[in-house]
């Protein structure tokens, strides 16, 4: 049953890993998908044609999140050519790794204003969106749904990664302070915190036999997440399923919040 059937949806950063994962199960479910991405004409290209291929509607749109003379144009154009927006999916994300003491403005404000900025831009075009085309009952039971991906970074220390950290806690009290604002509008608004997801951005951190050991040392439920375990969450949360879910970090990390170096006694 294609959940999702006759909704549109837009993904940033959908050209690859978690991106693309989300972009390809919205799809599956019966959504229309807007591909944003910021390069890769190809990449964008290819995970359009792979959802177009399950019978609904995809387009492409390159655009920087982080600024605003780019964003406004892809709503506009998703009401143009899509008719509108029922659901949103804020994954465009990078990092900018540094010890705290060499870390550069430059590199903090990158990863702030795509990290965080990015989602306050894209997730105000759509509410605004939201409230001008009302609700659409036989589709859905909310006017709109916003899925923000976060971090288990949103509440777990990451020294090294400060910039990425913060942006990270501050796409939580975001997301909840935008869900306490237009809960009463049926406007949903909730996170997906992945724990370590197997996407190229941290190859380094399970290509090698030794590199994967180490790394289940943090994860108690011993495997690596897969994108598709994002993916198929996004569409959960995207779907009257979870019509009563709003303000919500849903951690998707085996178990890497529950601490387990504590798991024989600490």
């Amino acid at each position: 049953m294609q959940k999702l059937k006759g909704q549109r949806a837009l993904v940033t950063g959908a050209s690859s890993g978690i991106g693309k994962a989300v972009a390809l199960e919205l799809g599956r479910a019966g959504a229309d998908v807007l591909v944003n991405y910021r390069s890769g004409d190809d990449m964008a290209n290819e995970v359009a044609a792979q959802i177009a291929s399950f019978g609904v509607r995809a387009l492409v749109h390159r655009a920087d999140v982080s600024k605003e003379a780019d964003v406004v144009p892809m709503f506009e154009r998703m009401a143009a050519e899509l008719g509108g927006i029922d659901i949103l999916v804020n994954n465009a994300g990078l990092q900018k790794d540094a010890d705290f003491h060499d870390m550069t403005l430059d590199q903090w404000n990158t990863v702030i204003s795509v990290n965080l900025t990015g989602q306050f831009l894209c997730s105000r075009e759509a509410i605004r969106l939201f409230r001008r085309q009302g609700m659409r009952p036989e589709v859905s039971k909310a006017m709109g749904k916003i899925v923000c991906i976060s971090s288990v970074h949103e509440v777990i220390p990451w020294a090294g990664h400060v910039n990425y950290a913060a942006s990270k806690g501050g796409v939580m009290l975001m997301m909840k302070s935008i869900a306490q604002e237009y809960a009463s509008q049926r406007i949903r608004v909730n996170s997906i915190c992945p724990g370590a997801i197997r996407t190229p951005i941290n190859a380094g951190a399970w290509d090698t036999e030794e590199s994967y050991n180490a790394l289940m040392r943090l994860v108690p439920y011993k495997r690596i997440g897969e994108p598709e375990d994002i993916g198929k969450a996004a569409v959960w949360l995207a779907s009257d399923d979870s019509d009563y879910v709003t303000g919500a970090s849903i951690f998707v990390d085996g178990g890497m919040l529950l601490y387990p170096g504590f798991e024989n006694g600490g």
